[in-house]
C-alpha cells in the first residue's frame, strides 16, 4: 500500500504536522473499516496514537478543506494535457424512505 504520510506531505505547507499525522491514521483506520464509520469505531481501527480524543481533536480543527484537495489533487493528479470536471455532493445525512428531507 502506498505511504498515506508521504502522499500527505504536498499538504504540509496548509496544514500542520499533528493534523497530517491525525489525518493519515483516520484515512488508515477508514481504509481498514467495514461497516458504519463512528468516531468510536475510527479509534479502535487506528491504532497506536489513534485514541478516540485524538480523533475528537481532529474533527474539530478547522481545516481549509478546499485548498487542501486543490493541492492534493495539483501534485498528484493534475495533467496539463487533460480536461477535468469537478462535481460534488455536500449531503451527509441519510435517507429516510425514498427521498431527502428538503
Amino acid at each position: 500500500m502506498v505511504d498515506i504520510v508521504a502522499c500527505l506531505q504536498c499538504t504540509c505547507p496548509h496544514l500542520t504536522v499533528t493534523t497530517v499525522r491525525q489525518l493519515s491514521r483516520i484515512i488508515l483506520a477508514l481504509l481498514a473499516m467495514t461497516g458504519r464509520v463512528t468516531m468510536l469505531g475510527l479509534a479502535r481501527w487506528a491504532g497506536q496514537g489513534g485514541s478516540y480524543r485524538t480523533v475528537q481533536r481532529f474533527f474539530y480543527t478547522v481545516i481549509p478543506w478546499g485548498i487542501v484537495f486543490w493541492v492534493f489533487f495539483r501534485h498528484h493528479l493534475f495533467d496539463p494535457q487533460d480536461s477535468y470536471i469537478a462535481a460534488g455532493d455536500e449531503c451527509v445525512v441519510t435517507k429516510s424512505g425514498k427521498k431527502t428531507y428538503g
